[in-house]
């Protein structure tokens, strides 16, 4: 499809589906791990707000506390390198658990659940301007928008909607059956967004029964700009 023709499709596709530009939901990515034992808080209050609406809420598992003698179950290289990224553009000296993300724009020790929810209640204020966003059949299509300086991407993030216990036999939580929410399984970056209407083909779930989120963000831990849900 020729470009002046990709601009005419997204901008007639939006409007026969009623799409209107409003604030995306709120964001909020706990990273975690089942050897962690001070994150059992933080893993409760994101299992609450996994049933907020106008919320989203995470739970990506990290590896580098496998050391500790308890392999986690749910841990990839990759959300613990979303983490770093993170930390390195918030200034923060060292990664560490339970630590709370909103938007791209926020982080805070999680320890205490307050500590979440004022940063949700932040996010709920702030004044977005996100690219609109919408389903193309199986594939996602983003409109113009404002680029950040610093680049942007376009990302897939699917989860586990269900409660998820394991149990760990190891490790400073040997014994204990930690119960996780909304864990994440797959992340991976589909290409950049330059500020300019684009579309883009998801890859296959990585299993069955898991919600899909296609987000725009800022290169190296920047601000999350838009949100599309929906997808299988």
């Amino acid at each position: 499809m020729r470009w002046g023709s990709l601009v005419l499709a997204i901008a007639g596709l939006a409007a026969s589906a009623g799409v209107a530009f409003a604030r995306p939901p709120v964001v909020v990515e706990l990273y975690t791990a089942q050897g962690c034992v001070s994150c059992a808080a933080a893993e409760g209050r994101i299992a609450a707000l996994a049933d907020t609406h106008g919320v989203i809420a995470l739970t990506f598992s990290v590896d580098y506390w496998d050391y500790l003698g308890w392999k986690d179950t749910f841990a990839r290289p990759e959300f613990a390198d979303r983490q770093r990224a993170y930390d390195k553009h918030f200034d923060v000296a060292e990664v560490f658990t339970p630590q709370v993300i909103v938007d791209g724009r926020a982080q805070a020790a999680a320890v205490q659940p307050d500590a979440i929810d004022a940063l949700v209640r932040t996010a709920r204020k702030t004044v977005m301007d996100p690219p609109l966003m919408f389903w193309r059949g199986e594939r996602a299509a983003i409109a113009g928008g404002r680029r950040p300086a610093g680049g942007a991407g376009v990302w897939v993030i699917r989860y586990d909607p269900h409660p998820a216990p394991v149990t760990v036999n190891d490790g400073d939580n040997r014994g204990h059956t930690v119960t996780e929410r909304n864990v994440v399984v797959q992340l991976q970056r589909l290409g950049a967004w330059r500020g300019r209407p684009m579309v883009v083909s998801l890859p296959p779930p990585a299993g069955p029964g898991l919600k899909t989120l296609v987000v725009v963000q800022g290169d190296d831990g920047g601000k999350i700009l838009a949100v599309l849900e929906g997808k299988p």
